[in-house]
């Protein structure tokens, strides 16, 4: 019980602190909360998931609808075009009508272990949902800072090329003046030209990172803000997982789903059982005047029956099919369980691996916040070094190539711990909408309300509106550029 309220308080605070982070942005810019909102409401995966979901929810009337009764009418018109020589008393045509009504009592239990099963695939399915949101929410988490990421990038590169063509210049200038070498200029020259290609390769890398956030959120971004920091990260790598074995939800499916493959076994079972179950017929038949021929004023040319009864099936011997259907139900409700273990590893493996790579990447932000330090100091003694003859040129772009790479390193990890810390908390089941407590415009999308709808329907004319797509294209979007934008100064990870 308090762990349950733990994880409550944590989901609490995830939500506030997204809504903290969305308060206090320019006008004209989007922040992690807008995007997440945006793939929540449009995103097609998303929606198509939802729409499968729904899908699996019409699988319980189905099954229950061999249970219920069952009213049929019947009626056939016959013209007797070519009557045999013999019968002077054959109709010349007859209307018969019908009704049939079927009551099933009894049907070995394939009925309502069909419906159980079906239930849990119902609740299979949701948790899958709830699997696909946290998904895509942690894809679109990556894009986010990706865009982040490669602008800082593609400005840390423009940077460099400004700083090589201002020394490229001065380089030049002092060769003028004898006080370099044709060689000094020569190795200025190749650096501010190898900067130009990376400026290139880096505005290429945005532009990608742009159209990969529009496909998923739906429209392109704008002046995105850096990311609240994300709380309710577990302390030690035990609890994660620990975590992650109650509230995973693709583990949740896979259990669901093991037990309605139980149910199906026993489905599978009922063929060898006896069946019962009422009937009533009803028919009535037209002959329009013509049975009996000459004499047919001697003939009724109308009737009417009527019957009911009770119908007991006792199945004797079926070649094996029973017994067949009944091992292969049992075969996948093995592999079901089976499944179980595979996922249960899976989720054990990623969340120590999540963590693993999360707490590398902290790691790895202290480290290049320290070398960055560190470059910037020698990039300052080389240049004074330089200027009194006492280092080289070389050592000068040698210096300002560190504090680049030290740089970028520095920029790289924070995007990787933001993703990584995301994604642990997608593991331990704490990263859906439900607990960011996003303002969607409307209540947020919950599958048992369907389910509730559909669950007990009955009649055969219930439809539900034409299927009309929800998603945003976006196709109208115009084409990405590699233009900088806002670079991520903080470190949103810590």
């Amino acid at each position: 019980m308090a762990r349950r309220f733990s994880n409550v308080g944590s989901m609490i605070s995830l939500a506030a602190v997204l809504a903290a982070g969305s308060t206090a942005t320019p006008a004209s810019a989007d922040t992690l909360r807008d995007a997440l909102v945006e793939a929540y409401n449009t995103n097609p995966t998303l929606q198509g998931t939802r729409a499968d979901q729904r899908a699996t929810d019409e699988n319980v009337p189905i099954n229950r609808a061999s249970g219920l009764p069952t009213a049929t009418v019947t009626a056939t018109h016959i013209e007797f075009v070519r009557r045999s020589a013999n019968s002077f008393t054959a109709p010349e045509r007859n209307l018969g009508v019908n009704a049939q009504l079927l009551v099933p009592v009894y049907s070995g239990g394939a009925v309502k272990n069909s419906i159980r099963a079906s239930e849990e695939r119902v609740a299979a399915g949701q948790a899958f949902l709830r699997n696909s949101e946290s998904a895509i929410f942690g894809q679109v988490v990556a894009a986010y800072m990706d865009v982040l990421r490669t602008e800082a990038l593609a400005a840390l590169s423009a940077n460099q090329v400004q700083v090589l063509a201002v020394n490229l210049e001065a380089t030049s200038d002092r060769f003028e003046i004898g006080d370099l070498t044709r060689t000094d200029v020569a190795q200025s020259q190749s650096r501010f030209a190898l900067a130009q290609g990376d400026l290139r390769q880096a505005e290429a890398a945005l532009v990608n990172a742009r159209e990969t956030y529009i496909q998923l959120v739906g429209k392109a971004p704008n002046n995105l803000q850096a990311p609240p920091p994300l709380p309710g990260l577990p302390d030690t790598v035990g609890g994660a997982i620990v975590t992650a074995l109650e509230n995973n939800p693709n583990l949740i499916a896979s259990k669901e789903r093991a037990q309605a493959a139980g149910f199906d076994t026993k489905a599978a079972g009922a063929g060898r059982l006896p069946t019962v179950g009422l009937f009533a017929n009803g028919d009535y038949s037209d002959f329009f005047g013509t049975l009996g021929g000459p004499v047919s004023a001697d003939f009724a040319q109308s009737e009417k029956t009527a019957n009911v009864g009770v119908r007991v099936t006792i199945p004797l011997f079926q070649g094996g099919l029973p017994a067949a259907r009944q091992r292969q139900a049992g075969a996948r409700e093995s592999a079901a369980l089976e499944e179980v273990i595979e996922v249960e590893r899976s989720v054990i493996r990623e969340t120590r691996g999540t963590y693993s790579n999360w707490r590398a990447a902290n790691a790895v932000i202290e480290s290049s916040q320290a070398a960055v330090e560190a470059a910037e100091l020698s990039l300052e003694g080389v240049r004074a070094e330089n200027s009194i003859g006492n280092r080289s040129i070389l050592d000068v772009l040698n210096a300002e190539q560190e504090l680049l790479s030290a740089r970028a390193q520095l920029v790289t990890a924070r995007r990787n711990a933001y993703v990584a810390g995301f994604s642990l908390l997608a593991l331990m089941g704490r990263a859906e909408a439900r607990d960011l407590n996003l303002d969607t415009g409307g209540p947020l999308y919950d599958p048992q309300v369907n389910f509730e709808r559909v669950r007990s329907k009955f009649w055969d004319w219930d439809r539900d509106p034409k299927a009309e797509p929800k998603s945003t294209r976006t196709v109208d979007i115009p084409a990405s550029d590699g233009k900088i934008g806002p670079t991520l100064e903080e470190n949103p990870a810590n």
